[in-house]
C-alpha cells in the first residue's frame, strides 16, 4: 500500500441544507438464526440472567443507546417458512419446526409475535415484519396483518385479546416475502411479482394503521430484478401513483473480501485483505446509483423509496461454531465498512427510505455478542451510536476542494470520508479514516455561518484488526477527541480534523447561521 499522509479539503455550505437523512436507514435486523433471537434477544422468563418477560435486560439496556429506528423480523430466509399462527398463544402448547436455512436445528417458537412486540416496545423502536411468500398463503398474510392492528371484534383482533392483547399495535413496515430470486422460493422475477401484488393487496390498512409494504427485490446489482419490479407493480393502476400498491423495493448486498466459498477470517487479515473489503464495500455507491436510475426511469417523482434491508460484512464463522449460525467477531474494519456505508446512504437520501444492518445480536456483523451473562459491544456498535445525531437530520453536502484518493494495491479508493448534517441548530459531523496505517487531515471549510460549543470522540484501536472480548470488552471503545482545530473567520470558520489510522470521529456543535 502506498499512502502518503496529507490533507483533504473540502466545503460545507451551512446555509443550504439538503434532502432529510431518514432514520431509518440506521434500522436493524433480527432473525430466527443462530443466537440472534436464542441466547440474545430472548432468555426465557426463568432465566438467570436479568430478564422483561423473557427478554435480556442488558442486550435491550445497550441497545437503546443506538436509538434504533426499526427492526426487522423474522427474517430473512427463516420468513419464508415461518407460519405466525405457530408463534402465539401459550407458549408450551405452541408448536415446534425444524429451521432448515440456519442449522438445521428444532425451533420451539417460544419467540413469536408478541414477544417481538414487546421487544419493540422495550426498544423504542418500530417494527418491520417479513411475510412468509415463498411457503404461506394470501391468507396467511391477511390474517397477521388483522391480528396486528385492527381494533374492533374482527375474528384475529378477538384471537389476538384472547392472547392478552387488547389493544392493535401499530406497524408500518411490512415485507413482502424475502430473496424470492433464492432461499424465498427460487422464483423468476415474473413469478414473484404477480405473488406479492396479490400479497399486498390482501395486506390491508385496517383503522388509523398504514402499511408501507416492501416487495422483496435483487441481490447486488441486479438491475433487471428491480426494473421487473417497477414495471410490473405500476402495470394496471391508471391514474395512481405506484406507492398505492407498494411503497418501497429492497435489495441485498453483503461485503467480504474473498468470495462466496471463501469470505476470509473476520479477525486475521492481511492489508490486501483489508482493502479489498473496502474496495467491495464501496461498491455500494455504484449500486444504489444503478437501482436509483432503473426506478427513476418509471418513477420520476420517485413516490417508492428502496430499502437495503439486508447489507454488512459477511465472514467465514468463528473456529468451533456451528457454521449454519453465522457467528463471527467484529473489529474496526467492520466499523469502517459501516462508516462507508452511511456515506453512501447520506447521498442517496432522496430515494434510500430504509436500510437494516445483517444482524443486531450474535450474527454477521452484529452490534452486540453475547456469551451466557456476559456482553460485548462491538466497533460497529460504537459507529453506530455515534452516527445517531444525523437521524432525521438534513444534509449538507460536502464539496471536495482538492482531490482524496489513495492507491492500494490494485485499488484506487477515497481514504477519508465525512458526512455533516443539522438538526434542530446542531450540527453533526462524521469522519472516517479508511488508511489503517497512516493519520490523515480533513479541512472543512465550514460556510454561511458560525459554530460554537464543539465536541467529539474518536473510535480507534491500535490496529485495524482489533476487537472487543469479555476478557478485554473496552479495547476498541470511543474516547474524547481532541484533534480539532477550529479557526473562525468573518461569515464561516475553518474547522481541521486529526484522524488516527483507521478511525472514527463524530463531532457535535450548535449551529448559528447568519
Amino acid at each position: 500500500m502506498n499512502a502518503q499522509q496529507g490533507t483533504d479539503e473540502v466545503v460545507v455550505n451551512l446555509d443550504t441544507p439538503g434532502p432529510v437523512i431518514s432514520r431509518h436507514i440506521y434500522g436493524h435486523f433480527a432473525e430466527h438464526l443462530g443466537r440472534c433471537i436464542y441466547e440474545g434477544f430472548w432468555v426465557g422468563e426463568d432465566s438467570e440472567i436479568d430478564n422483561v418477560d423473557g427478554i435480556r435486560s442488558d442486550v435491550v439496556a445497550a441497545l437503546r443507546g443506538l436509538k434504533i429506528p426499526n427492526l426487522r423480523w423474522p427474517g430473512g430466509c427463516f420468513a419464508d417458512e415461518y407460519h405466525w399462527m405457530d408463534g402465539i398463544g401459550p407458549r408450551q402448547d405452541r408448536p415446534r419446526m425444524v429451521n432448515t436455512h440456519w442449522g438445521d436445528v428444532v425451533e420451539n417458537n417460544h419467540f413469536g409475535t408478541h414477544e417481538f412486540m414487546k421487544l419493540c416496545e422495550l426498544l423504542n423502536t418500530e417494527p418491520y415484519i417479513s411475510a412468509n411468500v415463498g411457503s404461506g398463503t394470501v391468507r396467511e398474510t391477511s390474517e397477521w396483518v388483522e391480528y396486528l392492528t385492527r381494533g374492533d371484534d374482527a375474528p384475529m383482533s378477538q384471537l389476538r385479546s384472547q392472547h392478552g392483547q387488547t389493544e392493535p399495535w401499530s406497524v408500518k413496515f411490512f415485507g413482502i416475502g424475502n430473496e424470492p430470486w433464492g432461499c424465498g422460493g427460487r422464483m423468476t422475477a415474473e413469478q414473484y411479482v404477480a405473488l406479492a401484488r396479490q400479497h399486498a393487496t390482501y395486506a390491508r390498512d385496517h383503522g388509523h394503521n398504514s402499511l408501507y409494504r416492501i416487495a422483496a427485490g435483487a441481490s447486488d446489482d441486479d438491475y433487471a430484478w428491480t426494473e421487473t419490479l417497477m414495471k410490473h407493480l405500476t402495470q394496471g393502476l391508471g391514474d395512481r401513483a405506484p406507492s398505492d400498491i407498494f411503497q418501497a423495493i429492497s435489495f441485498h448486498f453483503y461485503t467480504f473480501s474473498g468470495g462466496w466459498a471463501d469470505k476470509g477470517h473476520a479477525t486475521e487479515f492481511s492489508r490486501d485483505e483489508y482493502w479489498n473489503t473496502i474496495a467491495k464495500a464501496q461498491q455500494i455507491t455504484r449500486i444504489l446509483r444503478g437501482h436509483t436510475a432503473v426506478m427513476d426511469a418509471y418513477d420520476p417523482h420517485q413516490t417508492v423509496g428502496l430499502a437495503l434491508d439486508e447489507w454488512g460484512t459477511w465472514w467465514n464463522v468463528e473456529e468451533g461454531t456451528n457454521p449454519g449460525f453465522l457467528y463471527q467477531q467484529n473489529t474496526m474494519r467492520d466499523a469502517l465498512v459501516a462508516a462507508v456505508h452511511f456515506d453512501a446512504f447520506h447521498h442517496f437520501a432522496e430515494r434510500l427510505t430504509l436500510a437494516n444492518i445483517a444482524q443486531t445480536v450474535n450474527v454477521l456483523q452484529a452490534m452486540v455478542l453475547t456469551d451466557g451473562a456476559e456482553l460485548v459491544l462491538t466497533p460497529t456498535y460504537h459507529v453506530f451510536e455515534m452516527s445517531t445525531g444525523h437521524h432525521d437530520a438534513q444534509r449538507l453536502d460536502v464539496r471536495p476542494r482538492t482531490p482524496s484518493g489513495m492507491t492500494s494495491p490494485g485499488k484506487h479508493t477515497e481514504h477519508t470520508k465525512v458526512n455533516v448534517s443539522t438538526k434542530d441548530g446542531t450540527l453533526t459531523i462524521t469522519a472516517a479514516n479508511l488508511d489503517p496505517d497512516t493519520a490523515q487531515e480533513v479541512t472543512l471549510d465550514l460556510r454561511g455561518g458560525t459554530i460554537s460549543g464543539l465536541r467529539g470522540r474518536v473510535l480507534h484501536g491500535s490496529d485495524v484488526s482489533d476487537h472487543n472480548t469479555p476478557q478485554a470488552p473496552q479495547a476498541v471503545a470511543p474516547t474524547p477527541y481532541r484533534g480539532a482545530t477550529l479557526v473562525p473567520y468573518d461569515r464561516g470558520a475553518e474547522l481541521t480534523l486529526s484522524l488516527p489510522p483507521a478511525s472514527f470521529v463524530s463531532l457535535s456543535a450548535q449551529l448559528d447561521s447568519h
